[in-house]
């Protein structure tokens, strides 16, 4: 279907592919990984025709239509949700701009010498329009616009009116109602609540094309994917299997790669000091000569590549009190929204809340509550006894001194800290070599997030209140932050729609539904067993 052949491609002076080969067959649905800054995106733009390939070809069959999410999604505005993504919905959406063109034209008076010609035009145009299904393109896009999580205001509603992360799901929306023969997906899963993630995840596994995508959410790759397809040092490499089962794949071929390595090392070794040995003496010149040979005829065999692994242990925070926050009796409204009413909840030392429910529950008005960001309107928020808290909050990234670089604004928060610890610190959250000199003004968001993250976490709190602390995480940062986290001796209270983070870290579960609060001794597994779903939005 798609097919990779011997590609080069260099980008200024990174060289991203070298003779790199891949194929993408009919139905199948694989994951591309590799670092960032690897390629993945290059890659998918020279699919497309966006960019050629240096050296080499990519090619696709014949009437093949492929549909691209990318995470630029453009200007949106003028019209409503629901008609911008019916817009984009491929072939059905070209054949349906005609039709309402052909129904203007019927009205033009101007135009009435026409009409024979323009009537016959569109009862062929009207064939082809029911035959591509299309007047159920009204329904289907507001299907898939409720499966995320658009409410029936914000569908007929002015797109331009939508944040930068709700017009990411329009344009998603756009490829899934398009239905083309091939996906490629560039980190779906971004700006994604669970209900939305989990939604996405039965939509693509009933979908029947072929698919190419990248995510930095572990789970949501695993449970579609069966090939993946890695980039690593400029060559494809194609694994079968789902994201785990690629990682045993390449654990156990780098282990058989190192032995067979430092087993022909030793088998030269043992050839080099029998020719040093007897290069002088006459008696043995044949065979001397019978090695040399044999040797330069040898390929040898390369050790496998080291892969850049990133840790990070907190040191051990003070020991806070048993009791370590505790709200009463709270009440809390938005206008006429009432958020709470007579809310209790306590923390206690070691626990690690994480906090379910819809869009609007009040799970992120919670954590702003415990932490004292916001205030209720009544009722009491305390802190128990040596608590220091740290608060991950994504306005947190405002505050960041623009003209401040990455190891400046470091240094400005922990002045008594070693450089080597400082630099060791940013290399842990993806800020290596030259990364350390840039401004904070010029960061992505996603830059920004991992340097508060990196400042609130180097000298800890015993309490974290942290509100979706994977976004923007690639995967080894996320599973890098998962490892610290788990050996974390304090208290936390979080969100998250990462359902491999809410797992390996929670063990009690906070429900926030219409029905009432629901508390879960146990963590997030212990929930999805009891309750018999992921999400309190899904059933």
């Amino acid at each position: 279907m798609i097919r990779i052949e011997n590609i080069s491609k260099q980008n200024g002076h990174q060289i991203l592919f070298i003779e790199a080969s891949a194929t993408l067959l009919k139905g199948e649905k694989a994951g591309l990984v590799g670092p960032n800054g690897s390629g993945k995106t290059t890659l998918f733009k020279m699919i497309t025709g966006q960019e050629p390939p240096d050296e080499g070809f990519v090619s696709t069959d014949r009437g093949v239509t492929i549909g691209y999410f990318s995470q630029d999604v453009g200007e949106m505005s003028g019209r409503s949700v629901v008609a911008e993504v019916m817009d984009g919905a491929g072939p059905v959406s070209i054949v349906a701009a005609e039709l309402r063109e052909l129904e203007a034209a019927m009205t033009d008076l101007e135009r009435a010498d026409e009409i024979e010609v323009i009537l016959e035009r569109y009862g062929e145009v009207q064939a082809r329009f029911e035959e591509l299904d299309g007047y159920a393109l009204d329904g289907r896009a507001r299907e898939v616009l409720a499966g995320l999580n658009f409410s029936s205001q914000m569908v007929d509603g002015d797109v331009g009116a939508l944040s930068g992360g709700w017009k990411m799901r329009v344009a998603l929306a756009r490829i899934l109602l398009m239905r083309p023969d091939v996906m490629l997906l560039d980190e779906p899963s971004n700006h994604l609540d669970i209900e939305s993630l989990i939604w996405l995840e039965n939509f693509l596994k009933d979908y029947d094309g072929a698919m190419l995508m990248t995510s930095h959410d572990r789970e949501f790759m695993n449970r579609i994917v069966s090939k993946i397809i890695e980039i690593d040092s400029g060559s494809l490499t194609s694994y079968s299997g789902d994201y785990e089962f690629y990682e045993l794949q390449r654990t156990q071929s780098e282990r058989e790669q190192q032995a067979q390595y430092e087993r022909q090392q030793a088998m030269l070794a043992k050839e080099v000091k029998f020719i040093e040995r007897f290069k002088a003496r006459a008696s043995h010149a044949a065979q001397v000569q019978s090695r040399v040979k044999k040797l330069e005829k040898i390929e040898r065999v390369t050790p496998p590549r080291r892969r850049q692994s990133i840790t990070f242990d907190f040191p051990t925070p003070l020991r806070s009190g048993d009791d370590v926050a505790s709200l009463k009796n709270i009440h809390k409204r938005y206008g006429v929204r009432t958020i709470y009413e007579g809310f209790n909840f306590h923390v206690r030392r070691k626990e690690r809340w994480c906090v379910m429910g819809v869009n609007g529950a009040g799970k992120s008005t919670l954590l702003k509550l415990a932490a004292g960001a916001i205030s209720p309107d009544s009722g009491d928020v305390a802190l128990g006894a040596n608590v220091k808290m740290g608060y991950f909050a994504q306005h947190a990234m405002e505050l960041l001194e623009e003209d401040n670089t990455i190891f400046q604004s470091l240094e400005g928060s922990f002045p008594q800290a070693s450089q080597a610890s400082l630099r060791t610190l940013a290399g842990c959250f993806g800020f290596s070599g030259e990364d350390i000199e840039k401004k904070c003004r010029v960061l992505s968001g996603g830059e920004k997030a991992r340097l508060v993250m990196a400042k609130m976490l180097f000298d800890p709190p015993n309490f974290l209140i942290l509100d979706e602390p994977t976004n923007h995480l690639d995967l080894a940062t996320k599973e890098m932050l998962i490892a610290a986290l788990a050996a974390y001796e304090g208290a936390m209270l979080f969100v998250s729609h990462d359902r491999r983070f809410l797992a390996a870290l929670s063990n009690r579960v906070l429900e926030l539904t219409p029905d009432g609060v629901h508390q879960y001794s146990g963590g997030y597994s212990e929930y999805v067993a009891r309750t018999g779903h992921e999400a309190p939005g899904l059933h």
